[in-house]
C-alpha cells in the first residue's frame, strides 16, 4: 500500500521533529529545561538520576507517541512517576513555533514534573 502525497509530507515532518527532539533530549543545554517543583524538591543525586533517565529514554511507543515525534514520556524512579514533554516556541519564546520542523524558527523546552503534578 503507498503512501498519498500528504501522508509521505507528514511523515517527512515527523521524522525532522522526531531528530531534532531526540538531538534536544540527548543534550539539553541546546534548549531551555524546566523542573517542576516536585522534581526541584528531591536531593540532588535523585533529580540527577531522573534527568539521566529522561536524557535515556527510549521507551516510545503508539500509546505514549502517538504522532512518531519522541515528545513525551513517562517514566518511574523509586516508586514515583514522572513525566516529561517537550514543546516548541519561536525563537523569543513568547508563542507556539510556526514550524517544529525547521530549528531556525524553533526553541525547545523540555518539562521534566511528577505524574502528579500534571
Amino acid at each position: 500500500m503507498s503512501r498519498s502525497p500528504d501522508q509521505q509530507e507528514a511523515a517527512v515532518r515527523a521524522a525532522a521533529i522526531r531528530g531534532l527532539n531526540d538531538s534536544f533530549r540527548r543534550n539539553p543545554m541546546a534548549g531551555r529545561v524546566v523542573i517542576t517543583f516536585g522534581v526541584d524538591a528531591l536531593p540532588q543525586i535523585e533529580k540527577l538520576a531522573l534527568l539521566a533517565a529522561v536524557v535515556g529514554f527510549n521507551a516510545f511507543d503508539s500509546g505514549n507517541d502517538p504522532f512518531n515525534e519522541h515528545d513525551f514520556g513517562a517514566l518511574e524512579k523509586e516508586g514515583v512517576n514522572y513525566f516529561w514533554k517537550i514543546d516548541y516556541y519561536d525563537p523569543d519564546y513568547d508563542m507556539g513555533s510556526a514550524n517544529p520542523a525547521d530549528p531556525h524558527v524553533t526553541r525547545r523546552v523540555l518539562t521534566v514534573m511528577r505524574a502528579d503534578e500534571y
